[in-house]
């Protein structure tokens, strides 16, 4: 098998590799996009990109009821946590500092 393209990336400490702007965008894939990797038996790796979940009719029926819902009546629609509820929840949270640049372990799935 001839090789198309060929890129390298690093492994982290962590197990983490940026797939490289060449492969993602031949395999048409970005930022929350998904792949899938495919091993056989002489431990050559594939990777494609995944197929798309199949949708929900249920759900999808019932977002685009929320979706009209909140159409035509904005301002019931949305509506502000009440007041101890909002305390509440800064009570479960407490003091805890929060990184949002800091790199996720494990499986992410959006």
């Amino acid at each position: 098998m001839a090789a198309l393209l060929k890129e390298e990336s690093r492994i982290t400490a962590k197990g983490q590799t940026t797939v490289p702007k060449s492969v993602r965008q031949a395999l048409g894939v970005d930022y929350g996009g998904r792949i899938a990797f495919f091993i056989d038996d002489q431990h050559r790796v594939y990777v494609e990109r995944a197929k798309d979940e199949a949708s929900d009719p249920v759900i999808d029926r019932f977002l685009v009821f929320l979706a009209e819902d909140m159409g035509k009546h904005p301002s019931t629609s949305v509506a502000a946590l009440p007041t101890n509820l909002r305390d509440r929840m800064a009570a479960l949270v407490g003091d805890m500092d929060i990184d949002l640049d800091a790199s996720i372990d494990g499986d992410v799935a959006l």
